[in-house]
């Protein structure tokens, strides 16, 4: 069978399970509404087991986050010195931006010249689209006060509509990385020592950040077999941000530390670093997908069979939330952010076509990251439909039967107890959002902290919009073949 009708096949999968397991719900309530009020039962039970399982995951993240962060990295690394020399090793940081201008870039510019590292081991390339009129001109004024700075510095900018090319962020990575290598080569810098961090534009590092990295890099058994995966959070803008925007950005940054500590499912996301050499290797990232963050990682999967994994970093990296001037455009902004990050299910393609022309790889550990990866995009498509969606149709459709059996009693009682337990997780997830907010300015005023307590009461208002809405439109998009387009988030910033 030609691969593009093998792909396009497995493109369907996905989607076609969401909707079917949602059609098939939908027929039982209204033909079977006792089967399916045993189903949401049952869901519902699974459902706080695997709330309190991800809830006790984030606290021990969170404890690794907090002893880690404040390591004295550059005094572990000078330990490790002669036999391990971190001075032979060179940071290059990528920046793909597009409609970003100077007053994004030179925050994450501030950040990295303020990092507790040598300088002039760090290589910083600016990656513009050659598409945007003031592409050259911001290039300018950046280059001016910044290029002294670094041990070296590149403005690139990426021809539009090259041939096996989508308008994605990939594209644009891939376009300085390529002019990057030239760089480096003219330099005489060994590609196998240098670590490449691509950033979102927005993306301010810790000021250890590179310490930490080097030491991982340097410690790890195969350290070209590794991406390096640091934990997001949103804090930029976060006391300028609504609470809407505010909130669902705590939720993302909980969930990348949940997923750090399930090392077998951990893939990278958004700005994460490894080694230049095995960029290379595997051709740089890919040119004609959204997910190129996450795609990365399963290209070098797949070239070292198997035999490749991320490694957590417990340091941040602060980036902007997504809002706007209103309540509807934040929400509007916030759904197409999401459904990007869900598009990541273009992957389950990408990798099992991989899995299948790859007699390497051990087949349990196959059918093992096939499965985590379907189920992971599936149940995100699910979940909140379920809940909000289906869980009231048994007893709006068919209450005079259910109501003469003994599961019509209990039926109110189990959904009353979800709601009870999903209340007392946010009282958890609200603590710990107060302890990775940064300091709040002085002109932000006391009573942001009392919003920032009583926001969690959205907590459903933002289920029922964002839970699983945004994966069902990447599934059903995938499934028509309607590919989605690299669209970037808007930046909104307040001067404080």
């Amino acid at each position: 069978m030609p691969k593009e009708k093998i792909r396009r096949f497995l493109e369907i999968i996905p989607g076609s399970i969401s909707w079917i397991s949602i059609i098939v719900l939908v027929a039982l309530a209204i033909f079977r509404p006792v089967a399916c009020a045993v189903f949401i039962i049952i869901f519902e039970f699974y459902w706080i087991i695997r709330t309190g399982y991800l809830t006790t995951l984030l606290i021990l993240a969170y404890r690794k986050l907090m002893r880690q962060r404040n390591k004295d990295w550059l005094y572990l690394l000078e330990r490790l010195q002669p036999e391990k020399d971190f001075h032979k090793l060179f940071h290059l940081v990528i920046f793909p931006t597009c409609k970003e201008g100077p007053q994004i870039l030179e925050e994450s510019l501030t950040a990295l010249a303020n990092s507790k590292y040598p300088l002039d081991r760090i290589i910083v390339v600016i990656a513009f689209e050659e598409r945007i009129l003031q592409a050259k001109q911001w290039a300018k004024q950046l280059e001016q006060k910044w290029a002294h700075y670094f041990g070296g510095y590149l403005s690139t900018f990426h021809p539009d509509g090259l041939a096996g090319e989508r308008p994605v962020k990939g594209a644009n990575a891939t376009w300085a990385a390529k002019k990057a290598k030239d760089f480096l080569e003219e330099k005489g810098i060994p590609l196998e020592n240098v670590i490449v961090s691509c950033f979102d534009a927005d993306t301010c590092v810790d000021k250890n950040y590179f310490a930490c990295l080097s030491y991982h890099f340097l410690t790890h058994l195969k350290p070209h077999q590794a991406s390096y995966q640091p934990i997001p959070v949103y804090n930029n803008n976060i006391w300028q941000a609504p609470s809407f925007a505010r909130l669902v950005e705590l939720c993302a940054s909980f969930m990348q530390l949940i997923e750090s500590v399930r090392r077998e499912k951990f893939v990278t996301f958004s700005s994460h670093s490894m080694s230049f050499k095995t960029l290379v290797d595997i051709d740089y990232w890919p040119l004609d997908m959204v997910s190129d963050d996450s795609v990365v990682y399963w290209k070098a999967y797949l070239h070292f069979d198997g035999e490749y994994e991320v490694v957590p970093l417990y340091i941040t990296v602060s980036m902007d939330v997504a809002y706007s001037k209103t309540l509807w455009q934040t929400i509007k902004i916030q759904y197409k952010q999401k459904r990007r990050w869900a598009f990541g299910v273009e992957n389950f393609p990408f990798v099992v076509y991989g899995f299948l022309h790859n007699p390497h790889i051990p087949f349990t550990k196959k059918i093992r990251r096939t499965f985590h990866l379907l189920e992971s995009h599936v149940t995100w498509a699910l979940w909140a439909t379920i809940i909000v969606v289906i869980s009231p149709l048994p007893m709006l459709l068919g209450r005079q039967f259910i109501q003469q059996l003994p599961i019509g009693y209990n039926f109110p009682r189990i959904s009353s107890m979800l709601l009870d337990f999903t209340i007392w997780t946010s009282l958890i997830w609200l603590v710990l959002s107060r302890l990775i907010l940064p300091p709040r300015p002085k002109k932000i005023s006391w009573f942001v902290n009392v919003m920032m307590i009583m926001e969690w009461l959205m907590v459903p208002f933002i289920v029922i919009i964002l839970g699983s809405t945004p994966a069902l439109d990447a599934q059903t998009r995938l499934l028509l073949g309607r590919y989605l387009d690299f669209s970037p988030t808007e930046k909104s910033r307040k001067v404080v």
